[in-house]
């Protein structure tokens, strides 16, 4: 009898797995559904926060003062090892 059973699912593996694969794919988006957030936050668009850099005065005025330009410390003594510290 299975020898019977596993040629009729060989010989019709794509009308079975389809209706298979819907049923699961269903049952997934529909549990992701309950468990995820659909709550998305509201953020400034990418034009408005380009407007607001454009505008800022203190940046307009000196070039130079970016903070980001700025050395602030050692690159090599951020992950040094406690035995080549002084």
């Amino acid at each position: 009898m299975w020898p019977l059973i596993m040629q009729f699912f060989r010989s019709n593996a794509a009308y079975i797995t389809l209706p298979v694969a819907t049923i699961v794919g269903v049952i997934g988006y529909n549990i992701e559904s309950l468990l995820s957030d659909k709550y998305t936050p509201y953020s400034d668009s990418i034009q408005e926060k380009r407007a607001e850099r454009i505008t800022d005065e203190n940046k307009l005025k000196n070039a130079t003062n970016v903070d980001k330009l700025v050395y602030k410390e050692n690159v090599f003594g951020r992950n040094l090892s406690p035995s080549l510290e002084k």
